[in-house]
């Protein structure tokens, strides 16, 4: 046990091994890419019950490949006490939750640049960090708090509710700022020409739910993880839960077709309707891409994924402005100086909410 913990902790704290930093850099272009692939090779009339369910397919067969061949030891703790109704127990829930996260996920990718969705997608953080203090206990640090309210500030900034202009004329200006406040209410009450409609409710509301869907079934998988049997040294092997949770979302998505409008859509066009070759690669980006998540938080730890994570947000961005928009339309797109600003905001949120966790001082005084 002492040995397993200087391990972890020589994990986060030590120096990044050549294979750390490869592992994170495959992290940071697979999360850089995955909302242009997708919006590049998903098609919009595409039936989204038919992507998500061939990518929850993929994502078992890994998880279970991974499972199987992590050796028998591991696969005899994993099924030991394991039953039926434990899977149900512990994976619909979650399952249930991951699915509309999804759904909501693929419509956004189609309908927002790379750049917002990766950044809107970071409020995952506030609900994560909600429900985890609601349903595990979790508190906050103060400088956490700070974080996740920097956090907001680059989502209104990256989507140019707050602008730049305004913050920089409230900050240096000596002139009446009524005029700009004046400005930014119009801004909120009605969007602008270039944000239409169809950008709030088909691009910006589903990433904020998928966000905090995701926080909460997060939460909730965390604490099934720690409180549920299926080891002997406690909590369930993270691959037999990412099986459970994939076979329970396959469930839950085929029983919902019989009565969904992608099941009519289904029955009229067929399965793989508008579906191409290049279709499979956003979902095989995705799939892989969970893959490497275990492999960065295996050889660099938990903190250092976060900061690949934040690599790929800007990522995102170099490639938007170099190869084109996300609709495959030539040229560059320039990123704006709310969307880069907003990133890097985000980025330091990201940082500084993983760098200062919550001590508890009276236990800490114990021990």
């Amino acid at each position: 046990m002492t040995k397993s913990k200087a391990q972890n902790s020589t994990n986060s704290t030590g120096a990044l091994s050549r294979q750390a930093i490869f592992y994170m850099a495959l992290l940071t272009i697979q999360f850089g890419c995955q909302p242009m692939l997708t919006a590049k090779f998903t098609p919009k009339t595409v039936c989204r019950s038919s992507i998500i369910i061939v990518q929850e397919s993929i994502k078992f067969i890994i998880a279970s490949t991974m499972l199987f061949t992590s050796g028998s030891r591991n696969v005899t703790l994993a099924f030991q006490n394991w039953t039926v109704l434990s899977w149900i127990q512990v994976a619909f829930v979650p399952a249930f939750l991951y699915t509309i996260q999804n759904q909501a996920a693929l419509l956004a990718y189609q309908h927002i640049d790379g750049v917002t969705f990766n950044v809107l997608n970071q409020t995952k953080t506030l609900s994560a960090a909600l429900c985890c203090y609601l349903l595990i206990g979790r508190k906050q640090s103060m400088v956490q708090i700070l974080a996740l309210m920097l956090l907001l500030v680059s989502a209104l900034i990256i989507e140019n509710i707050i602008s730049m202009d305004y913050i920089l004329n409230l900050m240096f200006s000596n002139t009446s700022h009524e005029p700009q406040i004046e400005k930014l209410e119009e801004k909120l009450l009605s969007p602008s020409e270039s944000l239409g409609p169809k950008h709030i409710t088909h691009g910006v509301a589903p990433v904020l739910l998928a966000s905090f869907l995701s926080g909460l079934a997060g939460a909730i998988s965390q604490k099934n993880l720690q409180s549920s049997s299926g080891q002997a040294s406690g909590g369930r092997n993270p691959y037999l839960f990412s099986s459970e949770l994939c076979i329970a979302s396959l469930t839950l998505l085929i029983l919902s077709l019989t009565f969904s409008q992608d099941g009519k859509m289904i029955q009229q066009f067929g399965f793989f309707h508008e579906w191409t070759l290049q279709t499979l690669i956003p979902i095989m980006s995705s799939a892989m891409g969970g893959i490497v998540v275990g492999l960065v938080t295996k050889y660099a730890g938990s903190v250092r994924k976060g900061f690949a994570l934040i690599f790929g947000m800007l990522f995102t961005g170099l490639i938007q402005s170099m190869v084109g928009d996300d609709s495959g339309g030539g040229g560059g797109v320039a990123v704006s100086k709310e969307q880069l600003i907003g990133g890097l905001i985000a980025s330091a949120s990201l940082w500084m909410h993983a760098t200062h966790p919550y001590v508890d001082v009276a236990k800490k005084k114990k021990d």
